[in-house]
């Protein structure tokens, strides 16, 4: 099976490197580009649409294993047939998970040709994210704690909404520089992918490994110099999925209850440490401004580092070497069998959130040009 998660990867992978190539060459003929202005540091039009090309290497693979599992006989005397159960079984969850995927990318893309105010782009992620978390129980959070309440899942589908859409705007927010939020996305997937595969948490490894060739892909032409960005259109796909199936996975090592294997759940905030962080760090700071959160500027940390004198590749390198320490101290997390080793790991992680606390402390003059999203700020 881990062979199929493997090929999955692969077919994604070709599907958004092919996509990403096409709308390289196609967004300028549509006028769909990224142009010089406020807050962006490139200096010529840049095409837009790597987004496209990222959802149809997670959409297109995704139909495709569905349709075998319910349109391919296999032989009842063979181990597919069990997987072709499973696939079925999975199918209306795939289905909502793919419209939801639709939805945010059509917003994307919307934003990305004519700017959506913040509000209602938040709207449009609540709403969406509501409709999907609402009619799968197996999404919900705390639902142990839910039912000691007796909050009849209310509590359990407000905490997973907020989370997804969180992860969602973290890496809309992180989309501001050339290969950040795409490389920090394959980072976090890597982890979780193996995570999945250690549990054979068969679904949400096959949808990882999706997500992971279609950034991999992706990221071939967006690393920098970055000849295409990927706008809204893919941030925002990236991030409902990592949160959506952050929700789905297992991460309690087998045989151990929640009672004293708690700290495993923490695995996948210990993984989105990084961009969680500066997701909250960024809107602290506008807010103590007294800006909008969603109103963009160069306070990212990416910024601050390049502001010391990195440059903007190295600085990008440098998330991602953190942001895989921390997914590294996760996937430990999930096999310690003591609280004392879980101890270790999370202060591991809050060390490592030092060290990037330290890295940024440096002033950022009002008025730097920064580019991400669809070349300003993504939104965020």
């Amino acid at each position: 099976m881990a062979n199929l998660v493997a090929g999955l990867a692969i077919v994604s992978f070709a599907i958004s490197w092919l996509a990403t190539l096409a709308m390289k060459r196609l967004a300028p003929r549509l006028g769909f580009v990224d142009s010089p202005g406020h807050r962006k540091i490139h200096h010529v039009p840049k095409p837009l649409g790597g987004g496209v090309a990222i959802f149809l290497g997670v959409a297109l693979p995704l139909l495709g294993v569905i349709a075998i599992g319910w349109f391919r006989d296999f032989d009842p005397a063979s181990n597919l047939i069990a997987y072709a159960g499973g696939i079925r079984r999975q199918t209306p969850l795939a289905l909502w998970l793919l419209g939801a995927m639709l939805a945010m990318h059509l917003m994307g893309l919307l934003d990305d040709r004519k700017t959506l105010g913040p509000y209602v782009k938040l709207i449009i992620q609540l709403a969406v994210t509501t409709a999907l978390v609402a009619q799968f129980k197996p999404l919900w959070a705390l639902t142990t704690l839910d039912d000691a309440i007796g909050a009849g899942g209310a509590l359990s589908v407000t905490v997973s909404v907020l989370w997804i859409v969180t992860i969602t705007n973290a890496f809309n927010f992180l989309d501001n520089m050339d290969g950040l939020s795409a490389g920090v996305a394959a980072v976090c997937t890597t982890a979780f992918l193996i995570a999945a595969l250690s549990v054979e948490q068969w679904f949400v490894a096959g949808m990882l490994g999706m997500l992971l060739g279609a950034l991999v892909g992706f990221l071939c032409f967006n690393f920098h110099p970055a000849t295409i960005f990927m706008g809204d259109s893919g941030s925002l796909v990236i991030g409902l999925l990592l949160g959506v199936l952050t929700l789905r996975a297992i991460y309690l090592p087998e045989g151990m209850n929640l009672s004293s294997g708690w700290y495993s759940v923490l695995a996948p905030v210990i993984v989105l440490a990084v961009p969680l962080y500066d997701l909250l760090v960024v809107s602290a700071i506008r807010i103590s401004h007294g800006r909008s959160p969603f109103v963009g500027d160069a306070n990212h940390l990416s910024h601050r580092l390049v502001a010391r004198g990195m440059s903007r590749r190295t600085a990008v390198l440098c998330i991602w070497l953190m942001t895989a320490c921390t997914a590294i101290a996760a996937i430990l997390l999930t096999q310690v069998q003591s609280q004392f080793g879980a101890g270790l790991i999370l202060g591991q992680t809050l060390l490592v959130l030092g060290l990037v606390g330290l890295l940024e402390q440096h002033r950022v003059e009002e008025g730097t040009q920064a580019r991400g999203g669809k070349g300003s700020d993504g939104g965020g």
